[in-house]
């Protein structure tokens, strides 16, 4: 997001370590884009939300911040990956990490998941990433700008039904990591076809 002009704030449960994130970041791309906050004041600040945490501190965090993000886009990239066993799928009993944090904000909060089958390390990476990224909500203007949004930086997003289907990128997470072990790679992801970019535009 940073390398792509948008302004970025991080957020840390302490400042000092979002500070320091923050620092390296804008020191890679000698510029001022990002910032470091708590993760409160990150949420907050912030016009968009995406939360990157594990499953472990999903709620605990949802609740930490849900006072921040009426009226506001949380784009849920978390995964309900089970630790001891990650090649294996592992389904919340709300269905999918997304559809808890829908249950926890409520319908002021516009809940979108999205990045679950991109690798962490290539979205931190300055490589340029040829994946699709299926993007789910019960808000369609909501996903229309995380799908512009996932564009921009480089990537096709693609409008993949109501957040009930997020169960179908986050259970994918599992099947990737195999995958990478089974083949012997990195970054497996995932490509739709049948589709053009410019057919995205007009949807």
């Amino acid at each position: 997001l940073s390398k792509f002009g948008h302004e970025v704030i991080i957020g840390s449960r302490t400042k000092s370590k979002a500070l320091s994130t923050a620092c390296s970041i804008n020191s890679k791309l000698k510029n001022k884009v990002v910032i470091g906050l708590q993760n409160e004041d990150a949420a907050s600040e912030g016009s968009i939300v995406i939360l990157t945490v594990p499953f472990s501190e999903h709620r605990k965090m949802l609740l930490l911040i849900s006072g921040y993000l009426t009226g506001k886009i949380l784009i849920d990239a978390t995964v309900p990956l089970n630790l001891s066993r990650v090649s294996v799928v592992s389904i919340p009993n709300e269905g999918s990490a997304a559809m808890q944090a829908q249950t926890l904000l409520g319908e002021d909060t516009k809940v979108v998941s999205a990045f679950q089958n991109v690798a962490a390390e290539l979205l931190q990476s300055e490589t340029n990433i040829d994946c699709d990224v299926l993007v789910t909500g019960n808000d369609i203007q909501s996903c229309e700008e995380v799908v512009k949004l996932i564009n921009e930086i480089g990537m096709r997003g693609i409008h993949a039904g109501p957040l009930e289907n997020a169960s179908v990128a986050e259970s994918l997470t599992s099947s990737l990591i195999y995958i990478n072990k089974k083949y012997k790679i990195k970054h497996a992801g995932i490509r739709i076809t049948g589709i053009d970019s410019s057919e995205l535009i007009r949807k």
